[in-house]
């Protein structure tokens, strides 16, 4: 047992599983107790999984902030991932390594450096699936390998879905701020309130947190950017496609709704269960709740602006330069969306796509085949998948740089992604190679071979590359480095130059403005 005085980590010599392993125990003394998790068997990792930073959210803290975790006595242990969130179908892409989902998931796992010296700075990771599937075990998102370039690596779970995102007028009387819904990204900020509270424990520098995501994980960084209750919690921001700001004609809500929206929509899901107040809402099973959410309009459970979380729409936040005033990278990927989106399974022709300008931009659809050619089927295809990928996430990656840029002080960076994932040697005839929406988190995470895919060395080059990046960026705010291709701050006196991650890497002008003007109606 550790003293309860001692800040530092130990170590044990027992194996902690197969002999040929060698894992060792190693403890930790946290503000609630004592943990234990492992060294990994080459000596470099040490790794702490499934660490509760919030009471589990169930009976009565359903729908309620999320509240301190009670110190548990003798030694927990923390060596498997906790439950994930309740949630229902999720994408085939999802794998996870937790034993089941469950309302009692707010668990947050960290890896860090077995012989690292110093403070370290941290890098704390918050997974993406439209705020309504995902989990921190997805083993895409694995810290063991980043963690490596001399940092700390921190990933939690946050409520989904209708458990994370209900509004509900009798919820907000109960508050006493009057806010409901946002749940999910009060846990958020409860896991950076425990990095900052517990971190110093395991070497890491409390002073020097960077938040990064993908999609929801993304917008996640962009609200709690724009959040007074997050401010302080982190001094560095990555976001990877995905930000509550403008998104022209997107499908999925990008801003924020507004209380009163929200509310609404709760009170209709509610009345259709037959329950009107929060109580009769906390009585219905788990089960009962998320397959009668499944069952809800698209958009029902999704954040809002509660006054208590978001005091304003993002969107208004940063054009005003309310927002957080920390360095930034904020970017996509080549293929956020494809021509299927609108095309379904038979590829566009130059016919059928020039009627699709006629009918999608009528009065201007010369000015669009002149942003989005088409000289022929292939380029019409080609220039259908871009339209799609700036409206689902490249206008709204780049109206984040742009609006962090104009308060001419923290660094931005901007990027896109483009090195095309290997096709399998059983993929249909006809796949085209690309570079989709979340096929960067293996490159960021430098694990590729959490996919079953024909890797060449070029993706590892890639993978290499964009570690040494992120990880650079968290610990001095500028992802340049020895032996990197320069990276150039997206500033006007600069140029307004992009980072293509790539194969061939490098900075280039950016080259989309006349596009995004053109899709916000300028």
């Amino acid at each position: 047992m550790i003293a309860a005085r001692t800040l530092c980590l130990v170590l044990l010599a027992a194996p902690l599983m197969a002999p040929a392993q060698q894992l060792r125990h190693v403890q930790a003394r946290i503000a609630s107790g004592v943990i234990e998790g492992v060294v990994s068997s080459d000596d470099r990792v040490r790794t702490f999984k499934g660490i509760p930073f919030a009471a589990p959210p169930v009976g009565p803290l359903r729908w309620r902030p999320p509240q301190p975790v009670a110190p548990w006595p003798g030694v927990l242990t923390t060596i498997s991932y906790g439950a994930r969130p309740m949630q229902g179908r999720t994408n085939s892409s999802m794998v996870f390594h937790d034993a089941m989902p469950s309302e009692d998931c707010l668990y947050l796992n960290l890896w860090l450096p077995e012989h690292a010296g110093g403070r370290l700075p941290v890098m704390v990771w918050i997974f993406g699936g439209g705020f309504a599937a995902g989990s921190s075990s997805e083993p895409r998102q694995d810290g063991g390998n980043l963690c490596k370039k001399g940092v700390i690596v921190v990933s939690m779970n946050y409520r989904l879905g209708v458990f994370g995102f209900l509004a509900h007028p009798d919820l907000a009387r109960e508050s006493p701020g009057g806010a409901s819904g946002n749940y999910g990204l009060m846990d958020q900020v409860a896991a950076l309130r425990w990095v900052r509270d517990n971190i110093a424990v395991f070497g890491g520098d409390p002073g020097n947190v960077t938040i990064f995501g993908e999609s929801a994980g993304s917008m996640s960084v962009n609200a709690l950017m724009a959040s007074p209750m997050a401010r302080g919690l982190f001094s560095k921001a990555i976001g990877e496609s995905g930000a509550f700001l403008e998104q022209p004609g997107a499908a999925t809500p990008p801003r924020l709704r507004t209380l009163a929206q929200a509310e609404e929509a709760g009170a209709r899901f509610g009345e259709g269960l037959g329950a009107r107040t929060a109580a009769q809402l906390r009585a219905i099973p788990a089960a009962d709740l998320l397959a009668a959410a499944g069952r809800a309009p698209r958009g029902t459970f999704w954040p809002d602006i509660d006054g208590l979380f978001m005091k304003a729409d993002p969107h208004e936040v940063f054009a005003s330069g309310g927002q957080a005033r920390v360095p930034l990278i904020a970017g996509s990927n080549l293929d956020e969306k494809s021509w299927k989106d609108y095309f379904g399974k038979a590829p566009p022709t130059l016919a059928s796509y020039r009627a699709l300008a006629r009918s999608r931009f009528p009065g201007r659809d010369a000015r669009f085949l002149g942003l989005y050619p088409a000289g022929d089927d292939a380029q019409a295809r080609r220039s259908a998948s871009d339209l799609q990928s700036d409206l689902f996430m490249g206008y709204c990656a780049w109206k984040w740089a742009d609006e962090q840029r104009l308060l001419r002080g923290p660094a931005v960076y901007r990027y896109r992604f483009e090195e095309t994932l290997p096709l399998r040697a059983d993929a249909p005839p006809g796949t085209q190679a690309s570079a989709p929406h979340a096929g960067e988190i293996e490159f960021v995470f430098r694990v590729l071979s959490s996919r079953p895919l024909p890797w060449r060395p070029q993706d590892r080059r890639v993978s290499e590359l964009m570690a040494d990046y992120w990880t650079n960026f968290a610990k001095t705010g500028n992802p340049n480095g020895p032996g990197l291709p320069g990276w150039p701050r997206y500033a006007e006196s600069g140029g307004l130059e992009v980072m293509h991650l790539r194969a061939d890497p490098g900075a280039l002008p950016e080259t989309s403005l006349a596009r995004y003007a053109f899709l916000a109606g300028r």
